[in-house]
């Protein structure tokens, strides 16, 4: 490829024949070690981009970049759909509905298919994370309208 390049070599075989002594040599070297330092760091920011294009809000990429980041050998963490829990309205006395509630289950907010999250991401209990990091990465690849929820199992 058009970047994969080594430096050293290039230098030395600019060089004259007549001046490629091991003091010239060395010198060049000196002066091309930051031209390599660079070029090793440019190499690894190219690769840190293509792997973010490679992935986007989709479940099984979304997946894929938190299990790479935060889980890399067992690739515990799981994404489910959020919720979508019916909401019971309890009624006034004025509205003369029937008061018998029968058994209702309290849910979060978030349980709601109205106002609920649209998934759910679910991390193994004795994985060591931070959550700021994993809102981060989460953040950064999921459409702006989806509403998420951390969860440890």
């Amino acid at each position: 490829m058009w970047f994969s390049i080594n430096w050293k070599i290039f230098a030395l075989s600019l060089l004259p024949p007549y001046l490629r002594s091991m003091t010239v040599q060395s010198w060049i070297l000196l002066l091309v070690s930051a031209v390599e330092t660079l070029h090793y760091e440019w190499l690894q920011y190219r690769a840190g981009n293509i792997y973010k294009l490679a992935h986007n809000s989709q479940k099984c990429y979304l997946r894929g970049a938190l299990n790479d980041r935060f889980d890399r050998e067992l690739r515990r963490i799981r994404i489910d759909d959020g919720n979508a829990f019916k909401r019971k309205y309890i009624y006034t006395d004025g509205e003369e509905k029937p008061k018998y509630l029968g058994t209702i289950f309290l849910y979060d907010d978030s349980d709601y298919s109205d106002t609920g999250v649209d998934f759910i991401v679910i991390v193994p209990g004795d994985l060591v994370y931070s959550v700021y990091e994993m809102r981060a990465l989460i953040d950064f690849y999921r459409l702006a309208s989806k509403r998420y929820k951390i969860v440890t199992e």
